[in-house]
């Protein structure tokens, strides 16, 4: 197995994430082949500084890379040598199986959609995040952010591939796969809620029990929560200032601990041919170790087979 890691996409600089993959490497088990693509000069200055030996990654050398100011549709095409295109060109190519970064985001899509491409069938690929629950399991929020407009088709697609990520990744067996609504009835909610209640309702291929509401965000409920990319990318950016904010005031509540990011560091875009990691440009070094820990998790668990099997 071949994990590719994206060096330039830190907030931080290249030597965090160069010290998160030495941290990860003794970790992982024989047989995972860590990539780090980036600048040469920065990779090797910084595995010497952590005393570790450059035999041990494969080094694929960036130039011109893709900072967070740069335009997500523009930059793939006009910064070939970056860290993001190389590595999507080696997952395209087959010389990796998983590409992970804590870069732009923005790109990390595009070249999700345009370079590796979704799995056929699926209409609109996505970025799910988890959510801890109060039994101490977690939960699957999805789309977050990356379609903010969907029609009830593209939102019945979500409710598959997150009962499919809850599965095979999460153990979760037979999750539950509930609507985000303003109401628990069916004829609640707008025009595209209504609709997509009833395509869910007539689907065989996961098991919908109904519309939730937000306070069921955190309850046993439902194990995945489909809603557009607008609404959930609405409702994690409140999770994660409430978790912030109680941190602030000093308050470490267990179950609150567990809203934050740097215990999962990064997740899949689901529905592209290809295992496609995002994490957040503020990870440190446990947080970016915990992404290339849960990267190959995914690559393990054949997600991406699983997925091209139920939209054949």
């Amino acid at each position: 197995m071949r994990i590719g890691l994206d060096i330039m996409g830190s907030d931080h600089g290249p030597a965090v994430v160069v010290h998160a993959a030495v941290m990860a490497a003794r970790d992982l088990p024989q047989g995972v082949r860590m990539v780090l693509i980036g600048n040469n000069e920065a990779i090797a200055a910084a595995l010497a500084q952590h005393g570790a030996d450059a035999a041990g990654f494969d080094i694929v050398s960036s130039e011109d890379d893709i900072t967070m100011h740069d335009s997500a549709t523009k930059a793939l095409q006009s910064k070939p040598r970056s860290s993001i295109s190389l590595g999507f060109h080696l997952l395209k190519e087959g010389k990796l199986d998983a590409f992970a970064s804590t870069g732009n985001t923005g790109a990390m899509m595009v070249g999700s959609v345009f370079s590796v491409k979704p799995i056929p069938g699926v209409i609109r690929p996505c970025i799910p995040s988890v959510v801890p629950k109060e039994n101490g399991s977690y939960g699957i929020l999805l789309d977050v952010g990356a379609n903010a407009d969907c029609k009830p088709d593209v939102l019945v697609q979500f409710g598959l591939l997150g009962s499919l990520l809850a599965e095979h990744v999460y153990h979760i067996a037979n999750p539950k796969v509930g609507l985000l609504n303003i109401g628990e009835e069916e004829k609640k909610g707008n025009a595209v809620t209504q609709a997509t209640y009833g395509l869910m309702k007539e689907s065989n291929q996961f098991n919908f029990i109904g519309n939730v509401e937000g306070r069921d965000l955190f309850n046993d409920k439902a194990d995945v929560i489909v809603c557009d990319g607008f609404t959930g990318n609405i409702v994690l950016k409140a999770v994660e200032a409430f978790h912030d904010l109680l941190q602030q005031r000093g308050v470490h509540e267990p179950f609150f601990d567990r809203f934050d990011y740097e215990n999962y560091g990064g997740l899949p875009v689901l529905g592209v041919n290809g295992n496609v990691i995002i994490g957040h440009g503020i990870s440190n070094e446990a947080t970016i170790k915990n992404m290339v820990l849960f990267t190959h998790e995914v690559v393990q668990s054949k997600l991406n087979d699983r997925i091209r099997d139920a939209f054949q």
